[in-house]
């Protein structure tokens, strides 16, 4: 079995790694999808960030309203506070999925793909937590892997999944740029991983890239198999 975390910051195009590694037969679990439903109505989580936050985080609907406590978070800087919630509750989770994927398949290649790895261990430390699961998050997996890609690329990539070019265009790119000044630049999340795909917006040669990336965690998975799991 091979723990793999699979990170990059927003627009980087690591979903798009994620569904070409599970193409080729990888457990993937998306950290956002998790984190979102962790978020919603009745759940632990939803209830610790409205009693932190108050009811100016609450939408009409009873859930979250998401562009208010994303303003919270990255424009008026309750950022850590917000994660001092979510991402405990997020890797208790994960964990969870992982020890279930190994016990139903122990030869599996399990991939966690989220953006902020290395931002759980980094924030953790700077809160104080010099031990515990989150401050060592990253030494978790067995390999990392980091998907790169152009500044301005990225934010016209995540912008354009949200607002198309036109009105409210330049609010979105904005917040683009502050949720990226949250995030360790690609340089250092590339000195730390294992490996690093470049992903400049030609998908041929990133899907190229990930089938190369999968031949060798296979390679790697096989030579920690028990002999019996290989028959």
């Amino acid at each position: 079995m091979l723990s793999v975390g699979l990170t990059g910051s927003l627009g980087s195009g690591k979903s798009t790694v994620a569904v070409y590694l599970r193409e080729r037969g990888a457990e993937i679990l998306q950290a956002d999808e998790l984190g979102r439903a962790l978020m919603e109505p009745r759940q632990p989580v939803f209830t610790e960030i409205v009693s932190l936050f108050g009811a100016d985080v609450l939408a009409a609907t009873g859930g979250l309203n998401r562009a208010r406590l994303a303003e919270l978070a990255f424009r008026e800087g309750r950022l850590q506070e917000l994660n001092a919630i979510v991402h405990p509750a997020v890797i208790a989770a994960q964990r969870r999925w992982m020890r279930e994927v190994f016990a139903r398949n122990p030869a599996a290649i399990a991939v966690i793909e989220s953006a902020l790895i290395f931002e759980v261990e980094r924030d953790a430390r700077a809160r104080g937590e010099l031990e515990g699961v989150m401050a060592d998050w990253r030494r978790r997996f067995d390999r990392i892997v980091v998907v790169t890609a152009p500044e301005e690329l990225k934010i016209t990539r995540w912008v354009a999944r949200f607002t198309p070019m036109g009105a409210g265009y330049a609010t979105a790119a904005a917040d683009a740029r502050a949720r990226l000044a949250h995030q360790i630049p690609d340089a250092e999340k590339a000195a730390l991983a294992d490996f690093v795909l470049d992903n400049k917006g030609d998908l041929a040669a990133l899907r190229a890239e990930t089938a190369l990336l999968w031949a060798i965690l296979q390679e790697e998975n096989n030579r920690n198999l028990p002999a019996e799991s290989l028959e």
